[in-house]
């Protein structure tokens, strides 16, 4: 078995601005992960990542425009950035083609790589993602940026209250031991909104109905619903499982929009699965 491998945070200028990344190395299939409004890339290297380099592959995890140490970007940026940001990683890094992994914004971000540069994909897995908005979800989006452009900071156990409702399943948070973690570990952890981040929010405003675009993805591809996600809920990643021509669809129940943290073994195997087969649908 590989044991995992040490990496270190790295930059590479790319796009016009700044990434920092970091790469296990080693031989095996390269697997680059992109993760979700405001979170670091290192969240993978929670669950995922260790996962992924004990079964031989190469992972590369990064932090997204407006997330620092990459460039910020507070003037604001648009979805097809991030693409353009990820595409040059995976050129810089000279990796070929490779699997892309994303979780929400991150998945999005994934759907449209696939979309525009196939030639560079090995495969893609999309966690907790949408093609569309909803009136509730943009509403919610509106909220947050409104809460930022107005200098209103809500207070921590408040904060954590309602990162806790809206991202986690109600199973996590139904024993009052387990809610009680996750509400200390989301208080001692906060998201915090900086410029960068707020333009990252900005990414959703406006967002069209992506659905019969995607029908033109051609890489094999698999899209992970969380049965109680109440933050994009688990009927918009259907609806693009169901857009991706022959995508694999798979629902890990018990778990909210955090649902690799949350039940990161069902994740897991399901990844390496879907990866072991070489992207291979069912």
């Amino acid at each position: 078995m590989t044991r995992p491998q040490r990496s270190a945070p790295a930059t590479a200028s790319v796009n016009g601005i700044t990434l920092s990344y970091e790469d296990t190395g080693g031989a095996g299939e390269p697997v680059v992960m992109i993760m979700g409004t405001g979170s670091p890339g290192r969240v993978w290297k929670a669950n995922q990542a260790p996962a992924l380099v004990r079964a031989g592959y190469r992972v590369i995890t990064f932090d997204n425009r407006g997330i620092a140490p990459s460039s910020e970007c507070p003037e604001g940026f648009t979805i097809d950035d991030m693409v353009a940001d990820t595409a040059a990683l995976i050129e810089h890094l000279g990796l070929g083609r490779a699997h892309v992994v994303g979780t929400s914004l991150g998945a999005r971000v994934t759907q449209e790589l696939a979309l525009a540069r196939p030639d560079l994909l090995l495969s893609a897995t999309m966690l907790a993602t949408y093609g569309r908005s909803t009136p509730l979800v943009a509403a919610f989006g509106a909220g947050e940026r409104a809460l930022y452009d107005r200098g209103i900071e809500l207070p921590p156990e408040y904060s954590a209250a309602v990162t806790a409702h809206l991202n986690l399943s109600p199973h996590s948070l139904a024993d009052d031991r387990s809610a009680r973690d996750w509400l200390d570990i989301i208080t001692f952890s906060p998201q915090t909104v900086t410029p960068g981040v707020r333009a990252q929010m900005g990414v959703h405003e406006g967002e069209l109905n992506r659905l019969e675009a995607y029908r033109g993805i051609t890489v094999p591809a698999l899209v992970v619903g969380f049965a109680d996600d109440r933050t994009l809920p688990e009927f918009l990643a259907r609806e693009v499982a169901d857009a991706i021509p022959c995508a694999q669809y798979a629902v890990v129940e018990k778990a909210g929009h955090f649902g690799y943290l949350e039940q990161p073994e069902r994740v897991n195997e399901l990844l390496l699965d879907f990866l072991g087969r070489g992207g291979a649908t069912a």
